[in-house]
This record gives C-alpha cells, sequence and structure tokens, in this order.
C-alpha cells in the first residue's frame, strides 16, 4: 500500500514508518525537515509546513494517511480537506486525554470528550490538549467521514521515547541503591509499547477498518509492583524499593509527573482513572502486547546507547530523592 505520513519520525513516527516497511508498504513522509532529516533515505520525504504550506501534498495519492502531529483542528482540518480526494483513508493519532473527565474507572469510547469554551484558541497547554485533539477527531471525521481510525493512545513507552516519563523508571532502578516507589505496589498503571501501536494501526489499515478506539494496556491488569519488579529484573545490580505514601510525598511538595513520572496520587480526582481506561474494543479489533520485560530491557538499552548525555533530565535528583526518604523513615519511626 502507498502510505504518508505526517510528521517527522522522532517517537511514534518512527516506529510507524518501521512498522510499514516491514510489512513492505510504500512509504512517503511529510514534515518540515527538522527531526531526523537523514533517516530512512530510502523513503521518499516531501517538506512543507502544516501551516500553510501544504504544496507538496497536491496532485498525489495514497491509500492512507497517518496523522502523528496533529494537535490543533485548524491545521488538521486543512490536511485532511486537502488529502479528502487523494486518500482512502485517513489514520488520526488522538489521546485518552480528550476525554472530558477520567474520574471514573473502566471508561470506553462513548464517554463524553472535553469541551472549549472558545474553540479558536491555539494555546496547546494541560487544559486544552484534550478537549483539541477532540476537536481534531472531529475535522478528520468530516472530510473522511466512515473511513477514519482515530487512535486514542494512553501512555505510550518503549525506545525512542523523548518524554522519559516511563523510560525514568527503568533507568532510576538501573541505578541501585534505594529508590523511592510512590504510592501503592497494588496500584493499577497502564501503558503500551510504540511498537505495538504501530503493528495495530498497519492491521487496522489493511482492512480499513473505521472507528474510535482506546490503545493502551495491558491486556490484563498491570500494577505499579509488577512494573518496578520488572525493571528490577532488567537491572544488573536493581535498586530496591522503598514504598512511600500519597499523602507523605504531597505534604514534601513532591510533584507528581514532574518529580515522580507517571505518578497519579490516589486523591487525584479528574485523573483517579486515568491508568483504567477500557480498551477491549482495540483488543478485539487485534491489538496484541509484547512481554513488559522486553519493552523495559529495550528501553534501558536504548536509554545507555542515546548520543546525548541524558543522566535523568526528569524525576527526583539524588539529592532530593535520598532526603524524602529519610524524612519518610523519621516519620515511620515516629509512629
Amino acid at each position: 500500500m502507498k502510505l504518508l505520513v505526517l510528521g517527522g519520525p522522532k517517537f511514534v513516527g518512527r516506529h510507524l514508518i518501521d512498522a510499514a516497511l516491514a510489512a513492505n508498504h510504500n512509504v512517503t513522509v511529510f514534515n518540515r525537515g527538522q527531526t531526523n532529516p537523514t533517516a530512512y533515505p530510502e523513503i521518499e520525504k516531501l517538506r512543507g509546513d502544516r501551516d500553510g504550506g501544504l504544496a507538496a501534498l497536491q496532485g498525489r495519492t495514497w491509500d492512507a494517511v497517518i496523522d502523528t502531529s496533529g494537535y490543533l483542528p485548524r491545521l488538521v482540518a486543512d490536511s485532511a480537506r486537502l488529502l479528502a480526494d487523494q486518500a482512502g483513508y485517513y489514520v488520526f493519532v488522538s489521546s485518552i486525554s480528550v476525554y472530558a473527565s477520567l474520574a471514573s474507572p473502566y471508561q470506553d469510547e462513548s464517554a463524553p470528550v472535553g469541551q472549549l469554551a472558545d474553540e479558536s484558541v491555539e494555546e496547546i497547554n494541560g487544559d486544552a490538549y484534550g478537549p483539541l485533539k477532540a476537536l481534531c477527531e472531529q475535522a478528520v471525521e468530516r472530510y473522511f467521514p466512515q473511513r477514519s481510525l482515530h487512535v486514542r493512545a494512553g501512555l505510550i513507552v518503549g525506545p525512542h521515547d523523548p518524554t522519559d516519563r516511563f523510560s525514568y523508571w527503568p533507568w532510576r532502578i538501573d541505578q541501585g541503591g534505594e529508590a523511592l516507589a510512590p504510592g501503592a505496589p497494588d496500584r493499577p498503571v497502564q501503558i503500551v509499547d510504540a511498537r505495538d501501536l504501530a503493528a495495530w494501526v498497519m492491521g487496522m489499515i489493511t482492512k480499513g477498518q473505521p472507528g474510535v478506539f482506546n490503545v493502551t494496556g495491558p491486556a490484563t491488569p498491570l500494577t505499579w509492583g509488577e512494573m518496578l519488579a520488572t525493571c528490577q529484573t532488567a537491572a544488573v545490580k536493581p535498586a530496591q524499593l522503598t514504598w512511600v505514601d500519597d499523602s507523605f510525598l504531597l505534604k514534601q511538595e513532591v510533584q507528581p509527573w514532574r518529580d515522580l513520572p507517571l505518578w497519579v496520587p490516589a486523591s487525584a480526582g479528574e485523573m483517579a482513572g486515568l491508568y483504567t481506561v477500557d480498551c477491549r474494543r482495540a483488543i478485539a479489533a487485534g491489538l496484541t502486547f509484547r512481554p513488559l520485560t522486553q519493552t523495559v530491557v529495550d528501553t534501558l538499552n536504548w536509554l545507555k546507547q542515546r548520543e546525548d548525555d541524558w543522566v535523568g533530565q526528569v524525576g527526583l535528583d539524588g539529592e532530593r530523592e535520598a532526603s524524602v526518604l529519610q524524612a519518610w523513615r523519621d516519620s515511620v519511626s515516629k509512629r
């Protein structure tokens, strides 16, 4: 098949290109040429800008479009409008952040999406990100009715993840010593390896199956304890875990996500159901998951081979972590 990828080969885009090439598809990418421009010399590269620079896409045809870089509905509408008669199928990489609330567990695709009081807003922040993605989905559906796939992805992980949210945990536990683990080991967590997401998207393109799908996992419930134990298994001299209560961490002004990636306190309110999203529809449509051990090992190996000097750019630094752990021990000893 002839596939067009809108976006650069950075993370999800990279794995989608890999999956497409592995399936012997003909791949063209469209982007500004600013992210890994020399990667994939064997594929066609069209240069332009989504904001008024779509000329390179005119007069061409593709079997399917994969949009990995759509964040503003105005720009997504521009590309979908242009490609409506030039492509048969449109894949939009969206997010579970589209939902108006993630307070309730086990939400499926029928849950209401967030809305903006002013739909012309183009500042992408924590409050607007999800509703803007929802508007992007609607823009795609407007021009590709019944021939578009909306991938509401959960936390995407694996090699080449630029956010280092999940990557922090294999890295930290591989450093040894005593590692601070937030909350409780039986608390749920959901992740999806970018390579599993990409393989599923390729299968959906082949079938031409439209619709909205929550894409996260794994297929069976995963806990924080199991995730971090897997990270310990992958490490040569793994850190020992000390689990610290949510309330204590918050009193210590430890910030969820920023200081301890992936951590969502039990009192998170609107985000309490973040890691219990219902993804059965995608699983029924063929989504499968590699063993978590493979994701952890591959992520850790990638971290050790990175060209930049990554030594924990996210998460607590060593001094701050040790300070919080000592304060926790002092607190426990006084009980």
